[in-house]
């Protein structure tokens, strides 16, 4: 079982507690390719009974059938949800609509009254959902730090979108403990926890595994192995790692390389439109 709950983790979430209080609502931001193992239960004491969007974010990872059934799944639970592609310039648009479209009364009464309303909204999620990416896209402007990785934004960052609207980036925060051993493995595959701290060879083969069982054309299309006639996971690495070239001295195969070769192709959807859920 994965279990990584760093104490800056623990530290932010009392901190986003605190400037929840500025906040008039909440962006959810989380990966298409996983979203129900995306959300942290932790948010609740942060979020309490203020507007959420959800944001289906890496759409363009998933097929579009996934994500309207994602869609539905938030929306019959009484949610906002918006689905995008954060790398994309202006697509993030459809979420300043969301907002105004929530506050809008309020927007126009103190318009009338000849005030400037400011919206204020914190972005969430678990690490490498593409919190910052999205706060970039906003703004239009490479304001927010952002990283293929988990754990690049470690601050509270404040943007101004416009007008009406200033934004806070928060640093991503993993559920203290996973009870569902698919849902830390999910999360592992699409990389919310650092690969640092895990056994990437399990990893990629337990990916592989999955993989397999959604489509067995995926692994057999991209590595050209026989995905037949096997005992264990790991013979499916040590193959696919043959194919590629992956060897050392001696001729055994580099399996922490295939292994990082593997994911790799998973996470920039090298493999195809994959969803986990």
């Amino acid at each position: 079982m994965i279990n990584w709950f760093p104490g800056h983790m623990n530290k932010t979430l009392k901190q986003m507690q605190t400037d929840a209080k500025l906040c008039d609502c909440f962006l959810y931001v989380v990966d298409s390719r996983c979203p129900t193992s995306c959300i942290n239960p932790e948010f609740v004491k942060v979020v309490g009974k203020k507007p959420i969007i959800f944001i289906l974010n890496k759409a363009d990872l998933i097929n579009k059938t996934d994500i309207d059934r994602f869609k539905r799944y938030f929306i019959n639970q009484g949610q906002r949800c918006v689905s995008l592609n954060a790398t994309m310039s202006g697509t993030s648009k459809i979420i300043i609509s969301e907002m105004k479209s929530i506050f809008k009364d309020r927007l126009e009464i103190n318009k009338t009254r000849g005030v400037n309303f400011i919206l204020r909204a914190m972005v969430i999620g678990v690490p490498n959902s593409g919190k910052s990416t999205i706060v970039n896209n906003l703004c239009n402007k490479g304001r927010a730090v952002t990283g293929n990785r988990a754990g690049v934004t470690r601050s509270k960052q404040w943007v101004k979108v416009d007008a009406n609207i200033e934004i806070m980036d928060t640093p991503g925060v993993l559920l203290p403990t996973f009870e569902d051993e698919n849902t830390a493995y999910n999360l592992a595959f699409v990389g919310s926890v650092k690969d640092e701290v895990l056994n990437i060879i399990d990893i990629a083969t337990r990916l592989i595994s999955k993989l397999i069982k959604i489509d067995g054309n995926i692994i057999s299309t991209r590595y050209g192995v026989d995905i037949n006639n096997y005992t264990h996971d790991i013979e499916l690495l040590e193959r696919i790692g043959k194919k590629r070239g992956c060897m050392i001295k001696g001729g055994e195969i580099d399996l922490e390389r295939t292994a990082k070769i593997v994911i790799s192709d998973f996470r920039l959807g090298k493999l195809g439109k994959i969803c986990l859920e």
